[in-house]
């Protein structure tokens, strides 16, 4: 077991005691530093503000470890583009990145690349125990942890309270009545004269996004959650068929017509100019929005609505991994250390909204603050209703993007009028069914 992180147990002490964290510079003593000059790159998002957050964190490690450079790569927005770009570097065994921000769902696909933490810290270590049993379980395989968790995230309902309240309207619980109203609201700002007023706007971008939204509306409708935990594959059912039908339906009614290219960025363009009723976005939208002048005082946040079956937010969330290639690997693990720490996950919450994974944080006062307290109690609701849903991931393990690319592209032919729900989800149903028995199921 290597010793060289226990500087972090005094910041995580001081986290989960309640007491006020000191300025980096006072912390300066206590720090024991990766020995040598590494330098180090962080692949990561580059969504809203994001960069920048990471980029302030990486700035207070290096104030903290002077020896030590560490600077962001800046990566595609959509996750299956970014996901793309890290198995090439990957796949070459390349030393050029040394810590790889990786989504919940690409644990199974990267795992033979990645640092087991259990060779740096023990499992029952405050490292590991500050976050939910759950999101360790979703990391490790084979029984070593390749990835520490940094964030969680959902899909959440943004909506404008001032054009609710201008035409009488409530937040919608159902999608029925999110169509109805944001019909009533687009109709109602155009004929006062903006013609690129829209009522829905979301992510139909073909890919990840795809999967996550369908997901949302199937789970919503009773439609299962396309495969189960023992192997069943449930997406050719009248539940999903509708589902999917009816979203297809917004597409240039109450949505763009490029809904269907739109990543959380476009979807975000829209709604920053005032030109949306609703959106369906990611928690990083939330502190954005707030900081935007023409819709931050007008806004609320909800859960997403439901279907006839329950409310389902797709579960999202992302973990710092440390690549096996890099020439700096004790360097990298203390880096990803502290970037998951309960500290810096306090300073993410409050200086962009990322959902902490570190439990102890959601008791700190300072989130409680007016900014930031909407979003963190949507997001206990979500989760505390059991209205999480999670990607097949864990049980397609490595196959889950051939998953996710099958199920994308069936909803995506959809959405875009070139097939009939049933044929397409039909299809897929077949398809799905080979991967399945591929895997042993």
């Amino acid at each position: 077991m290597k010793t060289c992180f226990k500087w972090l147990l005094a910041l995580f002490a001081i986290s989960v005691i309640g007491v006020t964290v000191q300025p980096a510079a006072a912390q300066l003593d206590t720090i024991e530093c990766p020995v040598g000059n590494p330098e180090l790159v962080v692949a990561a998002g580059a969504v809203g503000d994001e960069l920048a957050v990471l980029n302030r964190s990486l700035a207070t490690y290096m104030e903290l470890c002077p020896n030590v450079t560490a600077t962001a790569l800046e990566t595609p927005d959509l996750v299956t583009d970014r996901l793309g770009l890290y198995i090439q570097f990957l796949g070459a065994r390349s030393n050029a990145v040394d810590l790889y921000a990786i989504d919940v769902i690409w644990p199974g696909i990267v795992a033979e690349h990645m640092v087991n933490f259990y060779d740096y810290v023990a499992p029952d270590s405050t490292f590991v125990a500050q976050h939910p049993a759950s999101l360790i379980e979703n990391n490790t395989l084979n029984e070593a942890l390749i990835a520490m968790p940094w964030y969680a995230d959902l899909g959440l309902l943004y909506y404008r309270q001032d054009l609710l309240d201008k035409y009488g309207l409530t937040v919608p619980t159902t999608w029925d009545e999110l169509a109805e109203s944001a019909q009533i609201i687009q109709d109602s700002e155009r004929a006062e004269g903006n013609d690129d007023f829209w009522g829905y706007v979301w992510q139909g971008a073909l890919g990840e996004a795809t999967m996550v939204n369908g997901l949302e509306w199937q789970a919503a409708e009773g439609g299962g959650v396309i495969i189960t935990a023992d192997g069943q594959v449930q997406v050719n059912n009248a539940e999903t068929i509708d589902a999917v039908e009816r979203a297809a339906g917004w597409v240039g009614n109450i949505s763009p017509d490029n809904v269907i290219a739109a990543t959380p960025e476009d979807s975000r363009a829209i709604w920053n100019e005032g030109n949306a009723a609703f959106m369906r976005n990611w928690t990083y939208a939330y502190n954005l929005t707030v900081q935007n002048e023409t819709v931050g005082g007008s806004f609320g946040l909800a859960p997403l609505p439901g279907g006839n079956e329950r409310v389902a937010a797709t579960l999202g969330g992302w973990s710092m991994a440390v690549s096996r290639y890099s020439d700096n690997v004790d360097a990298a693990v203390s880096l990803a250390l502290f970037l998951t720490s309960a500290e810096q996950q306090k300073f993410r919450a409050l200086d962009g909204g990322y959902p902490p994974t570190v439990l102890s944080v959601y008791d700190d006062a300072d989130l409680q603050a007016e900014a930031t307290a909407p979003l963190f109690q949507q997001l206990f609701e979500t989760l505390n209703t059991n209205s999480a849903v999670a990607r097949p991931s864990t049980v397609t393990g490595e196959r889950y993007n051939d998953v996710s690319r099958l199920y994308a592209n069936a909803v995506h032919s959809v959405l875009r009028g070139e097939e009939d729900a049933d044929i397409a989800l039909d299809d897929l149903e077949f398809d799905l069914e080979d991967v399945v028995i591929e895997l042993g199921y």
